[in-house]
């Protein structure tokens, strides 16, 4: 990762030559009286022409900066270092460490900086002002010519800061973090970071050596933003900030706004430069043209790192959007990609809140593959995890020797289930550091929607602690108040400013409000928390665990089946089937279900068909598409191989495949099961109450109130002349999905011609259908 600082009057190796965009230069050995030029490959000899040099006479840096400069601790370094007028002219003052040789070159003169030990290096010159200047520094057989750090005014001005103080700087990614620019007619990288408990920040990188001694950065004011403009650096260099503790102690800091880190095990934090043309204008253009929750919205839960073990982004993009498209589903929802240290975490313990993971790829690759799944007509969700981060020393735990993104109290700071540290939202630097970054996947990235992890978490200060373990909020209540004006104003910001995106809550409790708008108040006295989507874990818990008995029994569990409508409306859903349903001796979806291998897959068919006929939205994780039978693993990824015509049972998983295509073809084309997802008006319960013959049959009307009929039957017989009320106004009702079809892996029990209402009452209506159940299935008809 980095190279080995070297000893003092003996370099170890060569500096890094001065870089920019128009041209890079490489270090080279040459002569102690030549110099590199800065401006291309060759050396360029000291001729006779050249300038004379002369010496200067010392202009020492005093005890006392001199000392806070070696130790990392001064606050305002360009006030010492650089060129400033002083009685007699203009004295030059310079921090190179390692440095035989330091020369200031004003064009029509040079003069050698008097050598003042430690890698001080200072000089009076009889100037009536402070001239255009580089500096020309050598080492042991290297000469750089270098523009002078110190010589530039800051790159931050008064309103970023203002708004970093006030908490509201929405684009914060373009204050702080490593930017290259042209500042003052010189390109190189500004770097910023917020460090206010800090006494001194300096900024190393394989530029310096990782010694950042001779590049300590000013504190802009009372903002405790720390900036430096870096000369000749440029895309690709690698860089930590040196930060100096209240206690004087140091820490080597990767950039919490980096936006392109090394690959992991490695920490440094990367110059970036996008160089990504877009191409997806006509997706964002029409993506907010409905609203989420009257479009049709079917999801593909997809671990990048797995799905196809050792693919890059890139690489990804060649078969993600062809696969999610030829499946049919809507989006593809992406675990974490922000980066982390530990991939056995899933991306859900995050070090890098603004840089993809380089395990696939540059930033740009990412972006590649989002603009390839928009041409697809592939909308993207990310998971984005705002309730936690890691205790890694390099990354934010104590950033600047204090806790600074975390609250002062350990025993608040400390999240009671993962070992990890919970935000301190009651901060507005925190917040914003936050917001930006909800804004900023969204804005550079065109993400299309976060779903938002551990929302519980975040919501209550008792959760997962015990009596005595938390403190009561202001009004004495367990509500944690500072995360609920986070989550308002996260959502506020992101609606406002990126149309068409959606958040979604993963929030597992009875909270009043979760999709309810910000400014309308409800019943506990909150406004609501202003998402999108939420999910339903309690008809997740519930499905699933109805399906878990063996058929016999279902009939005393009628109700963890139908008690997900008691409260279907009170949010807007997202019904999901989830990574976190198939890991930690879960077992798969299929696996859940009881029976031999042709039950568990009838099941699992007639299951997803009541899935996607159920008010809300749909998620699908990797791997349930065609009935892994496997628990899902990182390291291994979805059991494709299962597909493999070469097997045996492939065709038992191409079935399912087939389905999950079917399914999702048909939900599109029937708005009848999306169009009012929110809309009671949109469901009307047949049979609701049939225990005994584990039938489950219902009506989804579209907004012009066309119909479809779902019936899911979930025994495992045949019941022929089943009669299913209907209205009387439909003369026949065509049969569009059967998830018992030989096609699937079914028995074969379906309807092939229309069937006609007879007129013989049924389920408080006067028309029935006489219909014969398929065993384990579920049915969909329309009118014909």
């Amino acid at each position: 990762m980095t190279s080995k600082k070297p000893a003092a009057g003996n370099t170890g190796g060569q500096p890094r030559a001065a870089r920019t965009d128009a041209a890079r230069t490489r270090s080279a050995r040459v002569p102690a009286q030549s110099v590199t030029s800065g401006r291309g490959d060759a050396p360029a000899p000291v001729t006779p022409a050249a300038a004379p040099v002369v010496s200067a006479a010392p202009a020492a840096v005093d005890a006392d900066d001199r000392a806070r400069l070696l130790h990392g601790t001064h606050h305002d370094p360009h006030t010492v270092l650089g060129a400033h007028p002083v009685t007699g002219g203009v004295a030059f003052r310079v921090l190179r460490p390692y440095a035989r040789v330091v020369t200031v070159d004003c064009g029509e003169l040079r003069a050698r900086l008097h050598d003042d030990g430690d890698g001080f290096f200072s000089g009076l010159l009889p100037l009536a002002s402070v001239p255009a200047y580089r500096l020309l520094v050598t080492y042991d057989g290297t000469v750089l010519e270098t523009e002078d750090p110190y010589r530039f005014l800051p790159t931050l001005g008064e309103l970023d800061l203002h708004l970093i103080g006030e908490g509201r700087h929405e684009q914060l990614w373009q204050a702080l973090g490593a930017h290259v620019r042209t500042h003052q007619g010189v390109t190189g990288t500004r770097f910023a970071v917020w460090a206010p408990n800090a006494r001194g920040v300096r900024v190393c990188g394989g530029f310096n050596f990782w010694d950042g001694t001779g590049f300590p950065m000013r504190s802009l004011g009372g903002s405790g933003v720390w900036e430096l403009f870096v000369p000749g650096i440029g895309e690709g260099e690698l860089y930590k900030f040196e930060i100096t503790g209240p206690d004087g102690s140091r820490t080597l800091r990767a950039d919490p706004l980096a936006r392109r880190t090394e690959v992991p095990p490695a920490t440094s934090s990367v110059v970036d430069v996008s160089h990504h043309e877009w191409g997806d204008a006509e997706w964002l253009a029409h993506r907010s043209d409905t609203p989420v929750h009257e479009a049709p919205f079917s999801v593909y839960e997809v671990h990048l790192p797995s799905w196809r073990p050792g693919r890059t982004y890139r690489e990804l993009a060649e078969e993600l959007p062809a696969y999610v498209r030829e499946m049919g589903f809507t989006h593809v929802e992406l675990m974490p990609v922000a980066e982390h240290p530990f991939g056995g975490s899933w991306g859900y313990q995050v070090t890098g809140y603004y840089a993809p993971t380089a395990r696939l790829g540059t930033p740009d690759d990412f972006k590649y593959l989002v603009d390839r799944l928009h041409q697809a007509g592939i909308g993207v969700l990310m998971d984005w995890v705002p309730a936690h981060f890691p205790r890694d020393e390099w990354a934010l735990a104590a950033f600047d020797g204090r806790p600074l993104y975390e609250p002062q109290d350990p025993a608040r700071a400390a999240h009671p289930d993962w070992g990890t540290l919970e935000f301190d939202l009651g901060r507005r630097e925190v917040r914003n550091f936050l917001v930006a970054n909800a804004v900023y996947w969204c804005e550079e990235f065109h993400i299309d929607g976060l779903r938002v992890d551990a929302v519980a978490s975040m919501l209550y200060l008792d959760y997962s602690r015990d009596s005595g373990q938390w403190t009561p909020n202001e009004h004495g209540g367990r509500e944690n108040l500072d995360a609920v004006a986070f989550l308002q104003e996260m959502n506020a910001t992101v609606y406002r400013r990126c149309p068409g995106v959606v958040t979604i809550a993963e929030e597992s409790t009875a909270w009043d409000g979760v999709t309810r708008p910000t400014h309308h108040r409800g019943p506990s006295g909150f406004g609501g928390l202003g998402f999108g989507l939420k999910w339903n874990m309690g008809w997740m818990h519930d499905s699933l665990q109805y399906m878990s008995h063996d058929p016999v029994h279902r009939k005393y569990h009628h109700h963890e089946m139908t008690f997900s409508m008691v409260y279907a409306y009170s949010e807007n859903y997202v019904l999901p089937i989830s990574h976190d349903e198939v890991v930690h001796g879960k077992g798969s979806l299929v696996s859940k279900m009881p029976g031999d291998w042709w039950r568990q897959r009838a099941d699992h068919r007639a299951y997803l068909g009541f899935m996607w006929s159920h008010p809300g939205k749909q998620l699908l994780f990797m791997g349930q598409e065609f009935a892994q039978g496997a628990e899902w693993s990182e390291a291994r990824g979805p059991d494709w191989w299962l597909l493999d015509p070469g097997y045996g049972a492939a065709a038992d998983h191409r079935g399912v495949q087939d389905l999950v295509r079917d399914l999702n073809a048909a939900y599109r084309a029937t708005p009848a099961l999306w169009q009012r997802d929110t809309d009671p008006a949109g469901f009307e319960w047949i049979a609701g109450d049939a225990a005994d013959d584990n039938v489950f049959a219902f009506l989804r009307r579209a907004a012009d109130g066309t119909p479809l009929l779902a019936v899911s039957h979930l025994a495992p017989v045949v019941r022929p002349d089943y009669r299913i009320g209907v209205p009387e106004d439909i003369p026949a009702w065509a049969e569009i999905l059967n998830t018992d079809a030989t096609r699937y892996g079914g028995s074969g029990v379906v309807h092939p011609d229309p069937v006609k209402p007879e007129p013989h009452g049924a389920h408080g209506r006067p028309a029935s259908l006489r219909l014969t159940l398929p065993p384990l299935a579920t049915v969909w008809l329309r009118p014909a």
